[in-house]
């Protein structure tokens, strides 16, 4: 596999689960996206503009291609509600053959692949 088509991980949270299932229903939907992974709701702590804010929020992994992920990275920042959504890629170095293979042709569809 080409480090183009290599799996890639993208973590992004929301402040709600319908948010995020919406979000993760158009990345499905336009083969950006394999599959999403929607987890509960956790606790988020942080400092924001000199306050420190606690916030409930639903974290989501984004499973895709590495050639893929500018154009995932694009498409969450503008459906999302915040400002400054978190949106972390994690290369993938590994993993089962048959679910690696199975991404790629899940988004294959999606869009042009773009250079690493």
């Amino acid at each position: 596999m080409s480090a183009v088509e290599r799996a890639t991980l993208i973590y992004t949270t929301f402040p709600s689960p319908a948010e995020a299932k919406r979000i993760g229903a158009e990345l499905v939907r336009n083969k950006l996206a394999a599959c999403v992974n929607i987890l509960a709701p956790m606790t988020a702590i942080y400092e924001w503009e000199g306050t420190l804010e606690e916030a409930e929020e639903t974290p989501m992994l984004i499973k895709t291609r590495a050639g893929l992920k500018a154009r995932v990275i694009a498409e969450v920042e503008r459906l999302h509600s915040y400002d400054t959504p978190a949106v972390l890629v994690l290369d993938v170095t590994e993993g089962s053959d048959r679910f690696l293979r199975w991404i790629a042709a899940q988004t294959e569809a999606g869009a042009p692949v773009d250079a690493d």
